[in-house]
């Protein structure tokens, strides 16, 4: 009985050493790391372009369209 009770602990054992090994020299790249930082990069970005647009509208393409419209409807009629 002891005899099968040692051979299944190897088994387990031999079987845990391979899995970390396997997982040791495993080299593919799809951590976490990898991909949050390329959200935060996304991220960074569109605010970046959202607050770009944001102060091109409101400094140069509102005014210019609120004096425009102000023109078309102030015509005299002379």
């Amino acid at each position: 009985m002891f005899k099968k009770t040692r051979e299944a602990l190897k088994n387990k054992i031999r079987s845990a050493a391979i899995f970390l090994k396997t997982a040791i020299c495993n080299k593919r790249a799809d951590g976490y790391v990898d991909s949050g930082v390329k959200i935060l990069i996304a991220v960074v970005i569109g605010a970046l372009l959202l607050s770009g647009l944001y102060t091109l509208f409101n400094s140069v393409i509102l005014p210019t369209v609120t004096t425009k419209v102000t023109g078309l409807f102030s015509y005299s009629g002379h």
